[in-house]
């Protein structure tokens, strides 16, 4: 079913240890969302036998993510970019600057009521992008976009697999209540059924 709206975007800072396995920090409300644009890149192969195609492999490769927000403020654009601020309160975008990954979530709306729920589980972002305009006879808002690089996650889940995104509709069967009302608490993890949560895979 078709989304008619877009709300409740958050980040959840990522740290990582010497192997890069990524632990979550708690959620922060990022902006006012605006829109989302997602598009994905795959790693496709074809195996031709008996003059003919007989085998297609479509991998995630990465994906793009463009967000426009109503505005960003200071301290959500240091953790995304890695710009600082300096002694006087002024926001510095240098060359130097790389922000750390974070995981993205949000929620669109359907006709229906219900929402479709996401998680990201690493991005990485660049320099927000502005559209500034004169004032004329008219008023049109310019609000600021952001583009980030979708990856996978480092760290495996219970089956052995490197997640790049969670996806839930409310109401489906098999969704628990408890899934919805905690998805902003913390990063969504995959659940399997005798998985342990370690990302080891038992023979």
């Amino acid at each position: 079913m078709a989304t008619i709206g877009l709300d409740r975007l958050y980040y959840a800072p990522i740290t990582e240890d010497i192997n890069g396995e990524e632990t979550y920090g708690v959620p922060v409300n990022m902006a006012r969302a605006i829109n989302a644009d997602l598009t994905i890149e795959l790693a496709e192969a074809q195996l031709f036998s008996d003059d003919g195609l007989s085998v297609v492999i479509k991998d995630f490769k990465s994906g793009t993510l463009v967000l426009g927000v109503e505005d960003l403020a200071i301290s959500v654009v240091q953790v995304l970019t890695g710009a600082e601020v300096d002694d006087n309160g002024v926001l510095i975008s240098a060359s130097e600057n790389v922000g750390q990954p974070v995981a993205m979530g949000f929620r669109a709306a359907k006709p229906n009521g219900i929402y479709r729920y996401f998680w990201f589980y690493r991005v990485q972002f660049g320099f927000p992008a502005a559209n500034l305009q004169t004032k004329g006879d008219t008023i049109t808002f310019q609000t600021p976009t952001i583009t980030g690089t979708i990856l996978r996650r480092n760290r495996l889940d219970d089956v052995g697999n490197h997640p790049w995104k969670a996806e839930v509709t409310q109401g489906d069967p098999g969704v628990s209540q408890s899934v919805i009302d905690d998805w902003y608490a913390d990063v969504y993890e995959p659940v399997f059924a005798g998985g342990d949560g370690s990302g080891v895979v038992e023979p």
